[in-house]
């Protein structure tokens, strides 16, 4: 009988946060995410329109575009046109939405991907202590990393994890 090795728990609930992703139906990107305090799972939520609305989908993304600053060598600054759907509630709005405060006190989240600007503004105030994810979010990781840093709250990224086969879907754009 062959040994079978057990997950340590950063895999464990990664595993889950990339299984609740496969609920979203966002063709861009598709975002899991679980509230743990301790061992204890206490809630997932993934990307996706209000409930009882259309989503992505069925109406089409809801896209607005954007212009970024970004460091040119041969004219100091250019602007890059970046395009996002604004139909969709991030993950862990969701999860904040539909967990309670004293549950979240001291909990850690696990996300699929790293926080965006708005979202870690908004974890910042939860009451979590922890956040875990895989995948980053260059546009804003400098100064999602030092909010985190500012508030006390452990940031880190799993680096050589592996999604489990068919959690990882194929999207579009960022």
């Amino acid at each position: 009988m062959p040994s079978s090795s057990r997950k340590d728990w950063d895999t464990y609930f990664m595993d889950i946060a990339f299984m609740v992703s496969t609920r979203s139906r966002c063709p861009r990107r598709h975002v899991g995410s679980v509230l743990v305090q301790g061992k204890k799972l206490l809630g997932t939520a993934y990307n996706g329109a209000p409930m009882g609305v259309p989503d992505c989908s069925e109406a089409g993304c809801m896209v607005v575009e954007e212009y970024e600053q970004v460091p040119d060598a041969e004219s100091g600054i250019s602007l890059k046109k970046k395009q996002r759907c604004i139909r969709t509630i991030h993950a862990e709005q969701n999860l904040l939405m539909f967990t309670d405060r004293v549950d979240r006190e001291g909990s850690t989240v696990y996300v699929t991907d790293q926080p965006c600007w708005t979202c870690a503004n908004m974890l910042a105030n939860s009451g979590i202590s922890e956040i875990v994810y895989h995948r980053i979010y260059p546009k804003d990781y400098e100064k999602v990393a030092a909010l985190m840093q500012q508030r006390g709250i452990r940031f880190r990224r799993i680096d050589d994890y592996v999604a489990p086969p068919d959690t990882e879907a194929q999207v579009s754009g960022s």
